[in-house]
């Protein structure tokens, strides 16, 4: 079994940064895509970023020359660095691990982190 375990979250000022990071554990032959979603409440949960195993990248647009995704294949790990934190991007954010195969001849599987939780607060 596939678990991820998020780690980073927490309490920041307005223009403050945090780094999350997640690491998938378990038996993995290879991972297509790692990325990260928040929900905030009373909203549904969105894309924030993500990082293909070759190194393509997406972004929300909200997000876009403040956050950075990063990845290491070899230790099956995704991080989000987050600079100049605002208000709007308080929520719990979720690690996601997409086409996950076990091994060579699986079914492809997907993911997810617990969530950890992160406020924006003055």
């Amino acid at each position: 079994q596939v678990q991820l375990v998020e780690s980073g979250g927490g309490l920041v000022q307005p223009g403050g940064s945090l780094r999350l990071s997640c690491a998938a554990s378990g038996s993995i032959f290879s991972i297509n895509a790692m990325g990260w979603y928040r929900q905030a409440p009373g909203k549904e949960r969105e894309l924030v970023a993500v990082i293909t195993s070759g190194g393509n990248t997406n972004y929300a647009d909200s997000v876009k020359g403040r956050f950075s995704i990063s990845r290491e294949n070899a230790k099956n790990s995704v991080s989000l660095q987050m600079n100049n934190l605002q208000f709007e991007d308080t929520a719990v954010y979720y690690c996601n691990a997409d086409g996950v195969r076990q091994r060579l001849w699986d079914v492809e599987a997907d993911y997810w982190g617990q969530g950890t939780q992160v406020t924006v607060s003055s």
